[in-house]
């Protein structure tokens, strides 16, 4: 998955700034599929992600080359519908219906008795959602972005987030090379995109 689109474009330099309340296994939240759309094709905010899968963290990571090192570079966490993250360990690749959940915090590095080194604070500053269902996107998969918890929309095609998953995400339109609990499991299914295959071997190069 990408990070949040328009934090990624800028190399980090904008901070989103919609807080969400975010609730762990919420009471009322849907049941079945863990992407529940309205009749318009509107994502519903998924309330419990929490208590899915939890993939990985980043910090401060950018796709931009240029991008600054500034101290207050976000964090990101990713997490997977249970369901999307069991079917991934029997056969490396993504089942219909599985759901990602990019989290955007805040970063502090002051605060109780740190003195080095930065964590998570807050609330949520944003969140990218990434959906596989071939019958309702244009080759296989969705991005939204939420604010708060109110619907989302999907974001358009056009948008740089398709492509850049298209030309290097290692499985299935995913950044699983970021993943690295999952990064073994697509390797020893042979799951790896011709795409990332050549990033490896262009970033071997000496």
């Amino acid at each position: 998955m990408s990070r949040l689109t328009k934090w990624m474009a800028l190399g980090g330099a904008a901070v989103l700034t919609a807080s969400m309340a975010v609730a762990t296994g919420r009471a009322g939240a849907p049941e079945g599929p863990a992407a529940q759309f309205t009749a318009k094709g509107e994502l519903l905010f998924p309330a419990d992600y929490r208590s899915w899968t939890f993939l990985t963290s980043g910090h401060g990571m950018s796709y931009n080359a240029q991008a600054n090192a500034a101290a207050d570079q976000p964090f990101d966490n990713v997490f997977v519908n249970p369901e999307g993250y069991a079917a991934f360990l029997k056969t490396g690749h993504w089942p219909e219906g599985t759901m990602l959940v990019l989290e955007i915090r805040r970063s502090t590095s002051k605060g109780s008795i740190n003195q080095h080194g930065a964590f998570q604070s807050g609330d949520p500053v944003g969140m990218e959602v990434h959906v596989h269902d071939s019958n309702r996107f244009k080759g296989g998969w969705g991005f939204f972005s939420f604010n708060g918890s109110k619907l989302a929309t999907l974001i358009g095609y056009e948008a740089s987030c398709y492509a850049c998953h298209q030309a290097h995400a290692a499985v299935d339109t995913t950044f699983v090379q970021f993943y690295p609990t999952l990064l073994p499991v697509a390797k020893e299914h042979a799951a790896f995109s011709a795409a990332y295959l050549a990033d490896e071997k262009a970033a071997a190069k000496p």
